[in-house]
């Protein structure tokens, strides 16, 4: 996915900054990171609060299996439901939940009681 089309999914939010990692690309909303695209997936993040609604809606959670202890990690992003592909993403209420549990952690993470 270029990063014109992602801006493009973003846009009804805002201006979104896109960086590399994890050998895909981490996409930023006001300095918080609000999805990934790996593996050319677009995956979006989630809390504890959003993540039934994303697996009510079929979506599948980034797992992997840890290198060093062969355990599988959940990690907090979702694929995309699929009442959200092919328009902009910003205008599906998925966003927002996307933008509040972003912003959610990331307070968390400065007040140091991350949790999620």
């Amino acid at each position: 996915m270029d990063n014109e089309r992602i801006a493009e999914l973003f846009e009804a939010l805002g201006p979104v900054s896109i960086r590399k990692m994890f050998g895909g690309k981490g996409i930023y909303f006001d300095g918080v990171i609000v999805a990934i695209v790996i593996r050319g997936e677009l995956m979006l993040k989630a809390d504890a609060e959003s993540a039934p609604e994303f697996e009510a809606a079929g979506c599948r959670q980034w797992t992997y299996t840890g290198s060093r202890h062969g355990k599988l990690v959940s990690m907090p992003y979702w694929s995309v439901p699929d009442s959200a592909i092919g328009g902009r993403l910003a205008s599906h209420r998925t966003a927002s939940a996307v933008l509040i549990a972003s912003r959610t952690l990331a307070r968390r993470i400065c007040l140091g009681s991350a949790r999620s």
